[in-house]
């Protein structure tokens, strides 16, 4: 009862949030419950926004004049607008009907296919978070380490966000340690309105390589990456900014994707201590695969580095004007 009564809760505050900018047909349709958790009728959302949907077997794609959407059956990963999402319940298929999940309707499609513009939401500041440092070098793959090559880009996304007019700190602009979960804090007291945290990937699999950008998990539901974010999927201080989390990903993904030319390994979910504990919307990006070969060659060239710089801040500009007032 207690965990009904928490999700009743939780539900009632993102709508109260979400209610008088995004369009609420979706909150009208029928729900119906497959496996555990609440679904819509895809059929019937396409409907109501004015969608036209094709199925191809498993598949089905939704398109309009503005977006194209594309789902798989017993899947988590979709594809929005040209860029991959992973969702936080997989689609259903019942017969020749597909499903999506109430929670990825209010907290995938409804945020980045209608965001919320609000004269009280303003991009002014940054918080760039290099990742690791000092005692902890993250990855590491030969002489290669990946607190060094963090804290350069860091210092290229510095410049490309100040080139653009606005404010950018550095967490750290030296070989310094700090917790994953004082960032947060170190954030807000530069009184930044944006956290965005670097770092490069690796993997068993040397072939593994690509961008991935993520964003706090929304309560209840299991992260696409759950390593070292232990058992509790409650809510976090972070998940209040859910709308503005995984819409700021979708467009920092979206430019890197297209400005850098490298595999789309999608927006993804983690409750990673650095995301879980902000007071304001944040990302993790993942610019690379360090045990890649291809990958790690372009992490290490100056040129790349400051490419995705640029792309990660022209995508910080497009989030801006998708949710600012004129």
């Amino acid at each position: 009862m207690q965990g009904r009564l928490g999700m009743a809760l939780f539900w009632a505050v993102f709508l109260g949030m979400a209610s008088p900018a995004l369009p609420q047909a979706w909150t009208r349709l029928p729900r119906t419950e497959l496996y555990g958790n609440e679904y819509l009728r895809l059929a019937q959302w396409a409907e109501a926004y004015k969608y036209d949907l094709k199925t191809h077997g498993d598949t089905v794609i939704l398109t309009s004049r503005w977006s194209r959407l594309v789902f798989k059956a017993d899947s988590r990963q979709a594809e929005i607008r040209g860029v991959q999402v992973h969702l936080s319940v997989p689609v259903a298929k019942r017969g020749d009907e597909f499903f999506i999940s109430v929670l990825d309707t209010a907290t995938v499609l409804q945020p980045l296919l209608y965001p919320v513009k609000s004269p009280k939401v303003t991009v002014r500041s940054i918080c760039i978070d290099a990742g690791h440092g000092g005692k902890d070098p993250g990855n590491l793959e030969g002489k290669f380490q990946e607190k060094r090559y963090t804290l350069q880009l860091a210092e290229e996304l510095q410049k490309a966000l100040k080139a653009a007019g606005l404010r950018a700190t550095l967490l750290r602009s030296t070989d310094t340690y700090h917790d994953p979960a004082d960032r947060p804090g170190i954030a807000r007291r530069q009184k930044a309105d944006l956290l965005v945290s670097l770092h490069f990937n690796s993997a068993g699999d040397s072939s593994v390589r690509g961008l991935e950008t993520y964003c706090m998990t929304p309560a209840k539901a299991s992260s696409t990456n759950a390593r070292g974010e232990g058992a509790n999927t409650g809510a976090y201080p972070a998940n209040p900014y859910d709308a503005h989390n995984v819409l700021l990903a979708w467009h920092v993904q979206q430019a890197m994707v297209q400005q850098l030319g490298l595999p789309d390994r999608g927006v993804r979910r983690a409750r990673f201590a650095v995301l879980r504990f902000s007071s304001m919307p944040a990302i993790l990006v993942e610019g690379g695969f360090m045990s890649n070969p291809a990958d790690m060659a372009r992490i290490a060239d100056a040129t790349h580095r400051k490419k995705m710089a640029e792309a990660i801040a022209s995508g910080i500009l497009a989030y801006k004007k998708a949710i600012e007032t004129p």
